[in-house]
């Protein structure tokens, strides 16, 4: 993972993220801060062994109608374990995943853990053509969307904050999907962090629509066409 300067839009620095081709280092320092990675999931199609796959992931994947979605789906999941297997020194196929419980209701769908080192937190997304995998030794959130078309903006816009839908108004039409985009992110990346997820209205957290993302938040560079971001529980300093 490194850091990049602002692109050709001003926007401050993003973390460049590290190829997912399949495999992962033998013995990979451990991800502090945070560590991203980022899956092409057409390259990878055909190319990743499922076997490793729990029952139930096999099962959510076998149920997609679409190509497409079943192969963006397996990307995300085995380039999980595998990371997971390559940082902890265990098989793949039997690390112990579970959901953590929601800090709102209880209920079994707060992050992602898993139960053979508390210590090391992940997150999962996968949107468009690319599946994004962050570890940090704190609770870590990521999000990768495709940018929407403009015609879509304009309906999605409940999900921005006032300052937010200001910002995009002051914008020309061009440019108000990418702008909508690295909001949307920023937020969905925030509310994994904290375990919520949308059980938490969108709405109510301010990310910004450009230049540089909330406290604890960075954009992560994609191909065009998509946005991402990650953000950490706490402060990337307390843990350096």
């Amino acid at each position: 993972m490194d850091m990049m300067r602002g692109d050709d839009t001003g926007l401050a620095d993003k973390v460049i993220p590290d190829r997912f081709e399949g495999e992962a280092a033998a013995s990979p320092a451990w991800p502090g801060p945070f560590t991203v990675f980022l899956a092409d999931v057409a390259a990878l199609a055909g190319h990743l062994d499922t076997t490793i796959l729990d029952r139930a992931e096999t099962a959510r994947a076998a149920a997609f109608a679409r190509a497409e979605d079943r192969h963006r789906f397996e990307a995300g999941h085995v380039m999980v374990r595998v990371l997971l297997a390559s940082y902890l020194g265990l098989d793949a196929a039997s690390l112990p995943l579970y959901t953590e419980a929601c800090p709102l209701c209880g209920g079994p769908h707060g992050r992602p853990a898993v139960a053979a080192e508390p210590r090391l937190h992940f997150s999962l997304s996968h949107g468009g053509g690319y599946a994004l995998a962050a570890f940090s030794p704190v609770p870590i959130g990521v999000d990768v969307e495709p940018v929407p078309r403009p015609e879509v903006v304009d309906d999605l816009m409940g999900c921005l904050d006032d300052t937010e839908r200001r910002e995009l108004a002051d914008l020309p039409v061009w440019a108000r999907p990418a702008a909508f985009a690295r909001a949307w992110v920023r937020k969905e990346a925030r509310l994994k962090a904290l375990g919520t997820g949308l059980a938490v209205d969108p709405a109510t957290i301010h990310a910004g629509t450009g230049g540089r993302p909330g406290p604890n938040t960075y954009d992560i560079a994609t191909p065009e066409g998509h946005a991402a971001a990650v953000h950490l529980a706490v402060a990337q300093a307390e843990i350096e």
